[in-house]
């Protein structure tokens, strides 16, 4: 059986989508998440989307979100 470690250290050795899809099934997998922050989350995120669409918000490539932690 993996422990938590070998488990965090495979995952740490994904790719970054890789490790995008994994952490998405993670937190979909949580039994008490609080459907009224994913309502939230769902607003916010329509939210940006009209706000780009309009052209009140711009988009930043990967490249350029990922060098800002680099």
């Amino acid at each position: 059986m993996s422990t938590p470690k070998k488990i965090i250290d495979e995952a740490l050795a994904l790719s970054i989508d890789d490790k995008a899809d994994l952490v998405d099934q993670l937190l979909s997998n949580i039994n008490d998440l609080d459907k009224s922050i994913e309502s939230k989350w769902a607003t916010e995120a329509e939210s940006r989307v009209d706000a780009y669409a309009a052209g009140k918000l711009q988009s930043l490539s990967l490249e350029e979100v990922l060098a800002k932690y680099k």
